[in-house]
């Protein structure tokens, strides 16, 4: 075994632990951020943030095979059936919702009714699609800024995306890669900076599907660098590339990397926005690091030349072994995440320097990868 794996195997088992434990602790059915420590607060079944603890779930089940991660992943989503039948409070985040849910489970088990709800999700989402600006709208109501939902596309839905690519391929139906080919085009244009930084949100004329406007959102300002939104655009334009085999997406996957790695602190994680004021106190975001480091495993799988596969690959190990030194909570019981340090929304100080779902989410994602890797 390579000397940079060696610590890959007990830092799994400790996941594996620490979830055995904070599974039969926590009650609320879908967990986001916590508050000192625990998980406490609950979401309803449309938040884009349910699927994060059930694909988690999943994700141990396939290597560990232990039943009550899997009873407790099935329980979720019979939940979020909810949202499918309702329909009116869909929104543009429901590849977070039933790709790791739904299509897990399908992949996993052969469970047909999971197939046909992410199915349904896949076609609420392409019926998001503007035509004319040839982007997929975000939210049914905006919060967070002043532009108007009618036009407004952010850097998430790249994530989004492989719910209409794996839609496709099961109903041999291009139209669902089409829009969201058409998106990546879209997303690659407008939101993409020439030196490789992202932009989190643009608003469009909603008739004329021109740019009216960008937004800083949970960035620092709009000229800013918020680096989760970085780590949506890596690791999404990685999975565009994955199902449509078109190297401008790889290329853009590529590009917000490398600025991404850039910026990287010493330790290998990013603060909130690379382009914030920074001291002592700055906000760090480990699920920005988390996301990003299991699209950079996915983009040194894609790519054949071996010194950036290498390159890519070794930048992501070296970005989860520092959170699983320094960021984990292994043996901490008043801290039921498993990674510390997360920042939800440092402009309306909400969730900063807690565990999220979606950073442990992605963590274990990536450490996933690398324990295949052993094999």
């Amino acid at each position: 075994m390579q000397q940079r794996y060696q610590w890959v195997e007990s830092a799994w088992q400790d996941i594996f632990k620490k979830v055995q434990k904070t599974s039969q602790e926590m009650t609320i059915p879908f967990p986001s951020m916590t508050t000192e420590g625990l998980y406490c607060n609950t979401h309803q079944p449309w938040a884009w943030v349910v699927g994060f603890w059930p694909g988690l779930l999943w994700l141990l089940y396939e290597k560990e095979h232990y039943k009550p991660f899997r009873d407790i992943a099935i329980d979720r989503e019979k939940i979020m059936d909810g949202p499918l039948d309702e329909y009116v409070n869909i929104h543009h985040d429901v590849g977070f919702m039933w790709q790791l849910t739904s299509i897990k489970q399908f992949q996993l088990l052969n469970n047909e009714l999971s197939r046909t709800r992410a199915l349904r999700a896949a076609s609420h989402l392409a019926s998001r699609f503007n035509i004319n600006g040839r982007f997929l709208t975000a939210w049914n109501q905006n919060d967070v800024s002043k532009a108007d939902p009618r036009g407004l596309s952010i850097i998430d839905s790249m994530m989004n995306l492989p719910i209409l690519y794996w839609a496709a391929e099961q109903m041999d139906a291009p139209r669902f890669k089409l829009i969201a080919m058409a998106h990546a085009d879209t997303v690659l244009k407008e939101f993409i900076r020439e030196d490789g930084s992202v932009r989190h949100m643009v608003e469009f004329d909603y008739l004329s599907g021109e740019v009216k406007k960008y937004y800083g959102g949970q960035g620092f300002n709009k000229d800013s660098a918020w680096s989760r939104g970085a780590s949506w655009a890596i690791h999404g334009f990685a999975l565009s590339y994955k199902y449509t085999q078109e190297p401008r997406y790889l290329a853009a996957a590529i590009k917000t990397a490398d600025f991404f790695i850039k910026e990287l602190a010493a330790d290998f994680i990013p603060h909130w926005d690379f382009r914030a004021p920074k001291d002592e106190a700055t906000p760090l975001d480990t699920s920005a690091a988390a996301c990003a480091a299991s699209g950079l495993l996915l983009i040194s799988e894609l790519i054949t030349d071996q010194k950036l596969k290498q390159h890519y690959e070794t930048v992501a190990i070296n970005m989860l072994h520092s959170l699983h030194d320094n960021y984990a909570t292994y043996d901490d019981d008043m801290q039921q995440g498993i990674l510390i340090a997360g920042a939800f929304n440092c402009p309306q100080g909400l969730g900063v320097n807690c565990s999220l779902i979606y950073g442990d989410y992605y963590f274990v994602e990536g450490m996933s990868k690398l324990v295949d890797k052993l094999q």
